[in-house]
Parts: C-alpha cells; structure tokens; sequence
C-alpha cells in the first residue's frame, strides 16, 4: 500500500556535478537504492536530461530525487544553484516527454564524502573514485530519501514546480542520446557505515 503523500514504485537519485552526473535507482518496494551509471554533464544541448527522462520513463519511475548540496552550516551557494536549475530542467522535460513523475530536492551535504568513503572501503582504486563516485553519492542521496520517507512515513523534499514562461521557476518546501554515459554502474555498496553517518 502506498504511503500517505508518497508513491510506491521505482524512484531515482541524481547526483548533479560540473562535469558529470550520478544516476541511481531503487525496487519497486522502495527498499533498497542501487547504481545505474555516470553521464557527461551536456550543459549546452541537455543529452544527459534527455537519457535521464528515457531512464525514467524505461524504468516506470514514480519519483526522482535531486540532491542539493548544502555547507554544513546549511547555505546554499553555486553548486545549490546549479543543482536547483538541473531539477527545474529536468521537470521541464518531463512534462513534454507526458511523463507524470514529481522531482524532489534534498539535502545531500555529505553524500559525496560518504561515497569515496564507500568506494575505499569496497577495495576500489583512487583513479576509479572518479568514474563512480558520481554514481555512488546518486545512491546515498536515494537512499537517504527512502530511509527518510519510511521514518517519517510521508514524502520528503522540496517539490519543484515546472517554471511558467519567461520565469526561472522554483522549488516548494513539502509538507514533509545513449552517447552522454560515461560508465554504466559497476557494484558499489549503497550502505554501510560511511553511508549512515551521511544520512545522520
């Protein structure tokens, strides 16, 4: 049975760095969060928005999650914005593929360190850290709104709006082509303890 305010199905994690983007995915119970692959962040023509859409729309996705990466102390600089533009892009997409898949922002501030963290504990070599790790941090952000949902047993995040003509959109508080991949997902573990601290 589904939650109140939340959608049972298979959710998505997206990852949004510079250079490139970690996409990672969960059953359809919701249970577990896994690596899908490494895209090449196409800030000109949006290749990798559009593999994400047919990632989602392959996958039957009900939600996608977006992290948004915050200091510690809680502000949000650049990389907020650009993750905050990603999601609104994304949305935007969606909506003129006919897909019907809410996109959420969350709090991601420690997914990145988590992920080396993981990714040195599997035995996995520093120059391959760069390949994954984009991958890994999309399963710690996933994962950490899974486990979040359940514990609160509600939906989490900031749901973002689709922006009107000639605005920039935004993002609201919630009541609580194929060449752009770089790696498709190798096996990273998407728990552990570097994994708990993250979501703490």
């Amino acid at each position: 049975m589904d939650q109140p305010g939340c959608r049972q199905g298979v959710k998505l994690g997206i990852d949004v760095g510079m250079v490139r983007v970690g996409l990672a995915c969960c059953d359809p119970g919701g249970i577990l969060a896994t690596p899908v692959k490494t895209l090449s962040r196409d800030a000109k023509k949006n290749s990798d928005i559009r593999v994400v859409v047919k990632e989602a729309a392959g996958r039957n996705a009900v939600e996608i999650f977006v992290g948004l990466p915050r200091t510690l102390k809680g502000a949000e600089k650049a990389s907020a914005e650009m993750a905050r533009s990603y999601a609104q892009l994304l949305v935007a997409a969606l909506g003129a593929a006919g897909l019907d898949v809410p996109v959420r922002l969350i709090d991601e501030r420690l997914t990145t360190v988590s992920a080396h963290q993981a990714l040195r504990a599997a035995g996995i070599g520093s120059r391959d850290h760069r390949k994954l790790v984009d991958q890994a941090a999309a399963v710690g952000i996933l994962q950490q709104a899974l486990d979040m949902q359940k514990a609160r047993n509600a939906t989490v995040g900031e749901l973002v709006r689709a922006p009107k003509p000639g605005t920039v959109g935004n993002a609201i508080p919630s009541e609580e082509e194929e060449g752009s991949a770089i790696s498709d997902s190798m096996p990273v573990p998407p728990t552990g303890p570097a994994h708990k601290r993250a979501a703490q």
